[in-house]
């Protein structure tokens, strides 16, 4: 029996972290080699992991995803030269606002002589994206009829949202779609701040099974939102196929009906 494969498509932030008391010793070393002189410690951090001749160290870290605070995945990359994308996802200056997403396989615990005790499944990546949530709002296309100062928090809000579902840790078909969806289509996004613009509040996000599941996994994503006078709520969906690692949209945000 072959074993289906487990794709995850997770939002959190990568760390960095050393496996033992060895490789701690022999970073603090290679650090002493380097010209750190006026760096805080994540610029020295940063600047000794990005030298070419440092690389074993990269090699010797354990890095971890960690979502909503907590440690969710241990990363290692399918091909060695994605170590490069671990890298950047250190940031010279760190910020409570960054964003890493990872796609790829999820595989077994880690065991516990990996990352000293840590044991989270293992992600095989593919994919890294590092970047900032102003920098994820600025690069949505802001509808022509939606103001800039309402455009960014209405943006900020279904982003939040999304991250705070419970336990999105981007490993179920639901919290894929969810996900990817935020990353990738702008179209939530322009609804939400037209809706929030008619004075609608968002009172739900709901991932259902599509009708147009048979041989692929389809789902459809389901936003609602209520007005907040009249208690009237009206619902729009978009649907996902997330059969393979890469989740891709199959139509666009429309409204619906429930049937």
């Amino acid at each position: 029996m072959t074993v289906k494969p487990s794709y995850i498509y997770a939002i959190g932030r990568v760390e960095a972290r050393f496996p033992n008391l060895a490789a701690e010793k022999e970073f603090a070393q290679a650090t002493g080699r380097s010209d750190t002189a006026g760096k805080t410690d994540q610029q020295t951090f940063h600047a000794v992991l990005s030298k070419r001749e440092h690389r074993y160290l990269v090699r010797q870290l354990c890095w971890v995803l960690t979502i909503q605070g907590l440690d969710a995945y241990l990363l290692i990359p399918r091909d060695p030269a994605d170590m490069d994308l671990l890298v950047e996802a250190i940031r010279p200056a760190s910020s409570p606002n960054d964003i890493d997403v990872v796609i790829g396989m999820r595989g077994p615990i880690a065991p516990p002589e990996m990352c000293n005790g840590l044991m989270v499944p293992i992600v095989v990546f593919d994919q890294i994206y590092s970047f900032n949530r102003e920098a994820l709002v600025k690069a949505i296309p802001k509808p022509e009829k939606a103001k800039a100062e309402q455009f960014g928090p209405a943006a900020e809000e279904l982003f939040d949202r999304i991250m705070q579902m419970t336990d999105n840790a981007g490993a179920t078909d639901d919290h894929r779609a969810l996900n990817y969806l935020a990353m990738r289509y702008p179209g939530i996004y322009a609804k939400a701040a037209e809706e929030f613009a008619k004075d609608c509040s968002l009172s739900g996000v709901e991932v259902r099974p599509s009708p147009l599941s048979g041989t692929r996994k389809i789902v459809d994503v389901i936003f609602a939102y209520t007005n907040r006078n009249t208690d009237y709520t009206e619902k729009f969906f978009v649907r996902c196929d997330v059969t393979e690692e890469f989740p891709f949209l199959v139509t666009k945000l429309g409204p619906y009906y429930d049937r």
